[in-house]
């Protein structure tokens, strides 16, 4: 009998399973997509999924829900006002797992997850745009104390 087993346990304790979770759909709703290892991306994949069909839903219900599940406001206003809208007409399955090979240390099986129909430009969030004009001020003073 399988009683008690709703979900993988990852090898961690209850509370570091829920952080890391949480962790990891806030990186995949911020990028759209991540790679993990493939049991975790399959862990990731049907919570991704709820909470966009709870986004779906309209109300100061689904709002609070979903600010409570990913504890980060930005994180629930962009699964309520783009990835929501981006999946209106699509009944499910908004997100892919794609398996990616294995990692060189220790052979884990890795996989990216990432949203269908994702964002490319969502990716490079973080990363700043070069900007060959501009000097910081203290460039400007080391060029005129060395002239």
């Amino acid at each position: 009998m399988r009683h008690g087993m709703a979900n993988k346990k990852l090898n961690r304790t209850s509370e570091h399973r829920k952080a890391l979770l949480k962790n990891m759909l806030n990186s995949l709703i911020k990028y759209e997509q991540i790679k993990t290892t493939l049991p975790k991306a399959k862990f990731l994949k049907p919570q991704a999924d709820k909470l966009i069909t709870l986004g779906k839903k309209d109300t100061l219900q689904t709002s609070k829900m979903l600010i409570s599940q990913l504890q980060d406001s930005k994180s629930a206003n962009k699964v309520k006002k783009t990835l929501s809208k981006r999946y209106e007409k699509r009944s499910g399955g908004y997100t892919r797992i794609i398996k990616a090979g294995f990692r060189y240390g220790d052979s884990a099986p890795m996989a990216i997850i990432e949203f269908v129909d994702r964002d490319v430009e969502a990716k490079r969030v973080d990363k700043k745009k070069k900007d060959t004009k501009k000097e910081t001020p203290k460039a400007e003073e080391k060029k005129q104390a060395t002239a």
